[in-house]
């Protein structure tokens, strides 16, 4: 299985809902690395990398969101993977 990043836009009703901890739990059970962040714009972003299939399974997730969450639209873009990332965290800044 080719390994590969995806860097993912998430709009809707995303920040301030758990949004962020839901995808690092998803994260976590797929084995995937990076790191999930909220945008000045009100989306959230979110780079990640590891197994294909698993980073399909991972956007399945993030279309459906978290239990408080209303996601309006999903928009992704893979890319080479780098292995860059040792682990997946929400970041802060």
């Amino acid at each position: 299985m080719a390994l590969k990043a995806v860097r993912v836009f998430v709009s809707g009703t995303v920040q301030s809902v758990g949004f962020r901890a839901f995808a690092r739990n998803k994260v976590h059970k797929l084995g995937l690395k990076g790191f999930v962040r909220n945008l000045p714009d009100g989306r959230v972003g979110v780079v990640a990398e590891g197994k294909e299939e698993e980073l399909k399974k991972f956007l399945s997730y993030l279309r459906q969101g978290s239990s408080l969450s209303k996601v309006k639209d999903v928009e992704y873009f893979y890319s080479n993977h780098r292995g860059i990332y040792e682990n997946f965290k929400i970041s802060y800044y």
